[in-house]
């Protein structure tokens, strides 16, 4: 069974950076793509950015240029790299995986089957 466990949240000021991590755990072959979401008080869970098992990226386009997704080269750790962050990126930030043959996207958070347990990031003003 896959385990997702996010790390490198926090606190900093406006047009600070962060970069997030999500470590996988255990059996990870079966994992075809994996997100970054978000999700702040009182509002739906936002897809951020996604990759495929071919390093395809995907971003939804109001963050693109900001936010950056990667992988490192074993494809154990999925990364977020964040920029010029402002008080309105504010959330807790979850890492979530799909296996293949899933219509997964970003806009349906549905389609994944593993999500972990979030890391919160605040953006002070």
């Amino acid at each position: 069974q896959v385990q997702l466990v996010e790390s490198g949240g926090g606190s900093v000021q406006a047009g600070g950076s962060l970069r997030l991590s999500c470590e996988r755990f255990g059996y990870t072959q079966s994992i075809y793509y994996m997100a970054w979401f978000r999700q702040a008080p009182g509002k739906e869970r936002e897809g951020i950015a996604g990759t495929n098992r071919e390093g395809r990226t995907d971003y939804v386009e109001s963050l693109k240029g900001r936010f950056t997704i990667s992988q490192d080269i074993a494809k154990t750790i999925l990364y977020l790299q964040m920029n010029n962050l402002k008080p309105e990126d504010t959330a807790v930030y979850f890492c979530a995986a799909a296996s293949s043959g899933t219509c997964v996207g970003l806009d349906r958070p549905g389609s994944y089957i593993k999500w972990g347990p979030g890391t919160q990031v605040t953006v002070s003003s």
